[in-house]
C-alpha cells in the first residue's frame, strides 16, 4: 500500500528577496540588498496583541532622530554596549521600511558619541526579566 502524497509545502518567498540581487539603484559603497546588518531595536509586549520590535533611532545633529545599522555585531556592542538589545536584518529591507515609515535615510555604521539610550543590565531586567505578572 502506497502512502498518501504530502501537500506541497508553501515556500518562503524571502530566499527569493535575500537570494536575488538587484541592479537597480546600486552604487558603489553601498553594500548589496541582502546584507545582514545588526540594527538596535527591542522587543515590545503590548497588553492583549501581538508582540513587536521597536527599532532605536538615534540623535542626530540635524534635529531629527535617524535609523542606524551596523555591519557588524561588534561594531554595535562597541558603538552602544553590550547590552544593547539588536535584531538582524537585511540592510535592503531594513532601509525601505525605514523609508516607509517617513524616516531619514539610514546611517551605516555610524560613529554615536553617546547619542544612544545606553542600556544597562538592569533595564533589561526591569523591561523583561523578573516574575510573569498575572
Amino acid at each position: 500500500m502506497s502512502e498518501p502524497a504530502l501537500p506541497e509545502r508553501a515556500a518562503s518567498r524571502i530566499l527569493d528577496v535575500a537570494l536575488t540581487e538587484t541592479a537597480d539603484g546600486a552604487r558603489d559603497g553601498v553594500p548589496p540588498y541582502s546584507t545582514p546588518v545588526f540594527v538596535p531595536a527591542h522587543p515590545r509586549y503590548p497588553r492583549g496583541g501581538p508582540p513587536t520590535v521597536d527599532f532605536e533611532l538615534m540623535a542626530h545633529a540635524g534635529g531629527t532622530p535617524v535609523p542606524v545599522a551596523f555591519t557588524t555585531l561588534e561594531l554595535l556592542v562597541a558603538a552602544l554596549g553590550d547590552v544593547q538589545p539588536w535584531i538582524a536584518v537585511s540592510l535592503g529591507a531594513y532601509t525601505e521600511a525605514m523609508r516607509d515609515a517617513g524616516l531619514p535615510s539610514v546611517r551605516l555604521d555610524p560613529a554615536v558619541g553617546g547619542t544612544g539610550r545606553g542600556w544597562r543590565p538592569q533595564d533589561l531586567i526591569n523591561a523583561y526579566g523578573g516574575e510573569e505578572q498575572a
